[in-house]
């Protein structure tokens, strides 16, 4: 095979194996199970975990990660202020898709599989295992560890190459490609997510093209702890002494304890289509994360529970001692309670209206 046969091929082997659920040990879960392109390859429903194990008995973690546009990330790294920066997961503890698509081949909590050697033989006996055969060798899986990386560099070729993961077709594409202009809503809402003062979403979420003239991811890859309320969807938080720790379980930042409580900053393409948002999916609705966003501070009775007292026990998914770790300094977290939010009702539907223009495969209907 020349170099642009293999290419193909190997992308035609990623997106096969990417739907197959057959490599499950339940043979009912594949990758698309948790990343749906109908939701912009994040949970196609509403559930805070996706069901895995060998009988999907097993409950997990943490909330389907959108996979859109991670062809743009990088490896885990600091940046030039020393933000950490960039890996995959939630935490950061992949430094690549490839290795991103290990964890839920071996997940005991997702696909299941004990070891590498069961996916190999799932692979022997699937569809397409004579094409992985003449793509990568008639041997190729004899050897179990380099049909596991070659499954996995598969699918991060998919994942890298697919329109459908990065197509950059939403309404707010058109429009900074200057052939339409946004509702009055919409632009109002990007207004409001661009400014300082007000939403503030763009010190995360840049809105802006690049400096090469590139259109925006709607993230910067970093991390933020916003003190998201617990979750007790998630059968661990039902345990007064779990805590979801994020960055700061990176293996080689467990003395990091300034970093617990962070978790990756998602691209907004596509949000709009989700079903859950945050890494608990504690929310169910944009309404009610934008909401959360700006009201935290003002109104934390609307989103944590109280005591037997009555006192608000903010922040109650990280340990009292790590309280100190949630962003309070920034726009909008900066209110006190009892405060205005930084924005009203209207607002927060204006800013919906605008990251609604986020969604990949939008049609101009006056141009058909």
């Amino acid at each position: 095979m020349n170099t642009k046969e293999l290419d193909k091929a190997e992308f035609a082997i990623g997106q096969l194996a990417f739907n197959d659920a057959t490599l499950s040990a339940s043979g009912k879960v594949s990758c698309a199970s948790c990343h749906s392109p109908s939701a912009g390859f994040s949970a196609p429903n509403a559930l805070a975990f996706q069901p895995g194990g060998k009988y999907l008995e097993a409950h997990g973690l943490r909330a389907s990660q959108p996979l859109g546009y991670l062809v743009y990330n990088t490896a885990f790294h600091w940046d030039e202020k020393g933000t950490p920066t960039g890996g995959f997961f939630w935490d950061g503890r992949a430094n690549s898709l490839a290795e991103q698509a290990m964890g839920p081949l071996l997940g005991e909590r997702e696909m299941a599989n004990p070891d590498k050697s069961s996916v190999v033989q799932k692979i022997s006996q699937s569809q397409w295992a004579d094409l992985f055969k003449k793509t990568y060798g008639a041997n190729i899986l004899n050897d179990v560890d380099a049909a596991f990386l070659k499954l996995t560099q598969a699918v991060e070729t998919f994942q890298k190459n697919s329109p459908l993961l990065n197509a950059f077709s939403s309404k707010y594409d058109a429009y900074l490609r200057g052939e339409i202009q946004l509702e009055a809503a919409e632009a109002r809402g990007l207004a409001l997510f661009n400014d300082e003062e007000k939403g503030n979403c763009a010190s995360c979420h840049p809105s802006d093209k690049d400096k090469k003239g590139r259109h925006p991811l709607f993230t910067d890859f970093t991390y933020d702890n916003l003190g998201v309320p617990r979750n007790l969807e998630i059968i661990e938080n039902n345990n007064p002494k779990y805590f979801d720790l994020g960055l700061c379980d990176k293996p080689d930042l467990k003395e990091r304890k300034d970093l617990c409580g962070a978790f990756k900053v998602p691209t907004l393409r596509n949000a709009g289509v989700r079903q859950v948002y945050f890494h608990n999916g504690k929310f169910k609705s944009l309404k009610d994360a934008l909401t959360f966003y700006v009201q935290r501070d003002t109104h934390p009775e609307k989103w944590y529970p109280k005591d037997a007292k009555g006192k608000v026990l903010k922040f109650d998914d990280l340990p009292v001692a790590l309280h100190s770790n949630v962003n309070v300094k920034e726009v909008p977290y900066q209110k006190k309670k009892g405060e205005q939010p930084t924005l009203n009702d209207q607002e927060i539907d204006d800013v919906i209206a605008f990251i609604h223009t986020l969604t990949d495969g939008w049609k101009d209907q006056t141009r058909r």
